[in-house]
This record gives structure tokens, sequence and C-alpha cells, in this order.
């Protein structure tokens, strides 16, 4: 979902010009992965690094057949309103945690970072009876945009155009949390060689304005081995 608008801006500008039949669907990382590791047919995979690696277990993409392409920061939002609590200190966040009424998190890598934090802090059971998980494809700023929960964490590309939010970019130093999204072909893909173009696409420099204006940055070790070139 992070990726939902950026890959939907970045796969028509490739498709127009290189492949105008292809198709993309865009789900949350949880159902995706789920549909997979099921069987379903794909080219390419779009999803957290850590699901990459998933499907490299699990023998649908080559162990040397992904590259990271975008790198996703975690991110606080209130509703419209409401005070944005002082968090610029870890000890200011942890607080703000203890404070709020009720927090939303998503299914995403975003959410189990969130609950890592919260372990790491001591506080995981004191919080557990106020904290919402939102179910796969809705946004967690959207439980927040509508008052039913105080506090929401999730990628700030996914908070950054929902109305009704004020939205904190960056999180205080020790509680950064930076997913990076990566690339896959499936080693059985009929189409492998139009695959690659598209990662070859995707990890260049005509990308980059694209994902600063969906609020992510590409990755810096971005680039397409050898070995994936067509």
């Amino acid at each position: 979902m992070a990726t939902r608008a950026l890959m939907a801006e970045l796969f028509q500008q490739w498709a127009e010009q290189h492949t105008p039949g292809a198709t993309l669907q865009s789900v949350g990382g949880v159902e995706a992965l789920r549909r997979l590791r099921a069987g379903e047919a794909f080219d390419v995979a779009i999803l957290s690094s850590e699901a990459i690696r998933t499907l490299q277990r699990d023998g649908w993409v080559a162990p040397a057949g992904s590259v990271p392409l975008v790198e996703s920061c975690m991110a606080m939002a209130v509703r419209i309103g409401a005070e944005l609590p002082l968090v610029s200190t870890e000890a200011q966040l942890k607080d703000a945690v203890m404070a709020a009424g009720s927090i939303g998190y998503s299914t995403g890598p975003s959410g189990v970072a969130l609950q890592q934090l919260f372990q790491r802090w001591g506080i995981e059971d004191a919080v557990k009876v106020k904290t919402v998980q939102a179910p796969p494809g809705v946004p967690v700023g959207s439980l927040v945009a509508d008052g039913r929960v105080e506090l929401g964490f999730q990628q700030y590309s996914e908070l950054m155009h929902l109305e009704g939010l004020q939205v904190l970019k960056t999180l205080p130093p020790g509680t950064e949390v930076t997913t990076v999204f990566s690339a896959a072909i499936n080693k059985d893909s009929p189409n492998s060689e139009a695959a690659r173009r598209l990662l070859g696409f995707l990890c260049g420099p005509q990308t980059t304005a694209a994902m600063q204006r969906h609020g992510m940055a590409p990755c810096t070790n971005s680039q397409l081995d050898p070995g994936l070139l067509p």
C-alpha cells in the first residue's frame, strides 16, 4: 500500500512506452504475499525487502533476482484540531504513546517495527489494550481522521495525502523506522525480458522525482545486477 500511488504513476509511464498490455495489481503487502505464496501468477513483485526475502526462501524468486528500489519512513499522525505532541526526543515519543487514549498501526512493516519499539521500551503489555490494528488495505490515517484512534503510525507516503490529519514526518533519533521496498522477478516468468526492462526503468534516475513527490527516496544502492539485464 505504501508504494501504491508511486508505482501506479511509474508503471503507467513504463507501460505506455514499452509494454502497453501490461497490468499492475495493487494490494496490501500481507495480501500480496499470501496470494503469491499460494501460486498466483506474476512477473514482477514489488514488496518490502523482508517479504521479497520470504519469496526467495520459498523458491518463487531467485536469490539474486531482486533489487532495492525505494525507502519509506514511518510517520506519526493526529486528527486535525488535536494537539500534535512534542516528540523531539525518544523519551517524549514514549510519553506521547503512553498518554494517548488509543494508537493505530498497520499490518505492514511499519506496524511490525512499531511493536518492536514498544517491546524495546518495555510497554508492550501496557499499551496492548489501546492499540488498534487497521485491517489490511485500510490506511491507519483514516482511523485517525474519523476519530477511531487518537495517535496513528504508518508510512509517511500513506499519510501525507489523507485529509483531516496533522502529520509529523520525522520521528526522533533512535526511533526512526525506514522500510525498503524491493522489486523481484518471478524465476519462472514467461515475460522475464520485459520484467528485466521494467526493473531497469524503476532503478533509473528518471524515477527519483516521482519517489520524492510521493514522500519516499530512492535507495542509494538501487542498481540493477548485470545478471538481471535483458
